[in-house]
């Protein structure tokens, strides 16, 4: 007899959130994996659980270590319970491996379901929420960030990201600059916590007011691609674009997929523009723009 693998959803912020079953896990586990051992101790008191089983930590820096220990214990019977800071283990925090692990020795997995940062900033966003995707976090680094960026441009779902807030004024900059300042936003901060905050307006507003500094958890919803939006961008603004890009020191191949992403076309049709814009300058004889 194999064990179980359980993921348990625990609170964003408010610890009154916690689902009824979680305690009962809590009691019950014969371990209790835990992101961070302190605050799992600070849940038990706040549910007034006392853990019966092993406590061990399992967080970014030991998961990959960790993994085949807890991976033989639930091969040889015992009830693991997985818990992460906040929300759902494995959803942008440790608990893939341990699932996959899981699954690869044929153990049960299954899940006490909780609340999900992701799921509340949309309710609340005020931007559509029948068709969305969760990119999680962005790269730290500037020029990655903004390569993640375009490959989004033309989503036409609502966009779900997470950000730490010393990095959301650089990063909603980016996403004006990217999606537009005028494409709606909604930046969802201490989400059920005594602070909660929830800012909408343009990118271009919502960047202006991160400027500023911003503290706490950070969830941002942007509106998709506007179904119309790059069906009106005609030949020579995608040209002009381009142009603006290769001035900024890319290639031209890079351009032309960068303005393809943002515009939301095939790039074939953004370098078809170029080129007949490159033809037409020729045809007109010399001091044509080039």
């Amino acid at each position: 007899m194999t064990g179980t693998l359980v993921l348990a959803g625990t609170p964003i912020g408010d610890v009154a959130d916690a689902p009824p079953r979680l305690a009962a896990e809590l009691a019950a586990a014969d371990v209790i994996a835990a992101e961070d051992t302190r605050r799992l101790r600070r849940l038990t008191q706040a549910l007034d659980v006392v853990p019966a089983g092993r406590i061990v930590s399992y967080f970014e820096g030991n998961e990959a270590a960790r993994t085949p220990e807890l991976a033989d214990a639930l091969a040889g019977g015992a009830r693991v319970l997985l818990v992460t800071d906040a929300g759902m283990p494995s959803v942008s925090d440790p608990g893939y491996r341990l699932v996959a692990a899981a699954v690869e020795r044929g153990v049960r997995v299954t899940a006490v379901p909780g609340p999900s940062a992701v799921l509340t900033a949309l309710a609340v966003s005020g931007l559509p929420v029948d068709r969305f995707c969760f990119e999680g976090f962005l790269p730290r680094k500037a020029g990655e960030r903004l390569s993640r960026l375009r490959e989004a441009a033309g989503e036409r779902r609502t966009l779900v990201y997470f950000e730490a807030p010393h990095r959301l004024a650089d990063t909603v900059a980016a996403m004006a600059e990217v999606f537009g300042a005028d494409r709606r936003a909604a930046v969802c901060r201490e989400l059920t916590k005594t602070y909660e905050e929830v800012r909408r307006g343009g990118l271009g507003e919502l960047a202006a007011w991160a400027a500023e500094g911003v503290r706490g958890e950070i969830t941002v919803v942007v509106e998709g691609a506007p179904e119309s939006g790059p069906a009106e961008l005609d030949a020579a603004e995608l040209v002009r674009r381009v142009r603006i890009r290769e001035e900024a020191g890319e290639r031209r191949k890079e351009a032309i997929a960068a303005v393809a992403a943002e515009a939301g076309l095939p790039k074939r049709e953004v370098f078809d523009a170029v080129v007949a814009a490159k033809n037409a300058d020729r045809a007109a004889g010399p001091g044509a723009a080039g």
